[in-house]
């Protein structure tokens, strides 16, 4: 199901990328003509967090994080092994304070009706709600992940 779950935000976070592509692009050749696109930075600054976000808890399961390995490779593996679990506690316990903040400011955006100043009167709550959604899904993979190789640490397997 979270396999799922994530291949869905990973097309979303993939569409956005289009999407910002697209808006600016047009804009830029809106401004040869002297015009723009309405409240574009507004969008493309939503459409960033969507891009980097919903795809965090995909990149967890394929294992993809950005990793120096320079004295990590000279370790015996059971050492690697231990440091990479570490690793993933820090990361559930770095970030469980974020998916409180983005609740309690989802929860704050919908219920004052908060929404950015411009043409259009875009509401905040949905960019909120996207950073809320995504960050859950990355602490669930994270669980998912530390609990395998926790699994695998304590019966002597390796990856």
């Amino acid at each position: 199901m979270l396999r799922k779950i994530e291949t869905f935000l990973l097309g979303l976070a993939a569409l956005a990328v289009l999407t910002m592509g697209a808006m600016i692009t047009a804009n830029v050749i809106l401004r040869l003509f002297g015009t723009s696109l309405p409240d574009s930075v507004v969008v493309v600054q939503e459409l960033m967090v969507v891009a980097i976000i919903l795809p965090l808890a995909a990149v967890t399961a394929a294992r993809a994080h950005v990793s120096v390995e320079v004295f990590i490779n000279h370790l015996p593996t059971r050492v690697t092994q231990g440091l990479i679990l570490i690793g993933w506690v820090v990361g559930l316990v770095a970030f469980a304070p974020m998916i409180y903040a983005g609740w309690r400011e989802f929860a704050s955006t919908w219920n004052s009706g908060s929404f950015y100043f411009g043409d259009l009167s875009l509401p905040k709550w949905p960019g909120r709600l996207i950073f809320f959604v995504g960050m859950t899904a990355f602490w669930f993979r994270l669980v998912l992940v530390l609990l395998q190789d926790a699994r695998n640490f304590l019966s002597n397997k390796e990856d």
